[in-house]
């Protein structure tokens, strides 16, 4: 098994935690495990993405130009990786603010109302746990839960650990996006 994925989008939108809570998720899970962090240095509004590898082997390199999942949440990462999602493979995208949504026959295409979402839940914050919930119902290989539950832990500062509720319920709102 090996999991090649990219989350991009702006700064802010929690990308880099959702793939710090993946990759420790997939360590717990006795996976090997890449975490690639990589943003402008506008930080908030900039762009920004992750690459987070999961393999029962191990990993050559974190540097890939071809991906088995790409989450998408703005039309500029949408521009940048939809062509670099590998036949057969997945992109799930927020469709809130997209102009131009990706066509490609040879891939799956999940398109999610995150935002929509996140707004029901009432806690604008949750937004990258909705993208998350709907990523690990989407992947292939399925993480086990109480592993994202110590990944939340492990990635959240402990003076945040009263939010692990509410994430932990974004997570499976962002899950049931995807299993209807």
């Amino acid at each position: 098994m090996k999991q090649e994925i990219i989350i991009a989008g702006f700064g802010g939108q929690g990308v880099l935690m959702m793939g710090k809570i993946l990759a420790y998720s997939g360590l717990m899970d006795d996976k090997e495990v890449t975490w690639m962090p990589s943003y402008g240095p506008e930080q908030r509004g900039g762009t920004a993405n992750v690459t987070v590898i999961l393999s029962d082997d191990r990993i050559s390199s974190p540097v890939l130009d071809a991906y088995d999942v790409v989450v998408a949440l703005n039309q500029q990462s949408i521009d940048k990786f939809s062509g670099r999602v590998k036949p057969g493979g997945i992109l799930i995208y927020d469709s809130n603010g997209i102009h131009n949504p990706p066509v490609r026959s040879d891939i799956t295409i999940l398109p999610i109302d995150a935002m929509e979402a996140t707004f029901r839940i009432g806690h604008p914050k949750a937004y990258n746990m909705v993208v998350l919930g709907a990523l690990l119902e989407a992947m292939p290989y399925k993480l086990p839960m109480e592993n994202v539950a110590k990944g939340l832990m492990k990635s959240l500062p402990e003076r945040h650990h009263n939010l692990i509720p509410l994430n932990r319920e974004a997570i499976e709102i962002g899950r049931k996006l995807l299993s209807k």
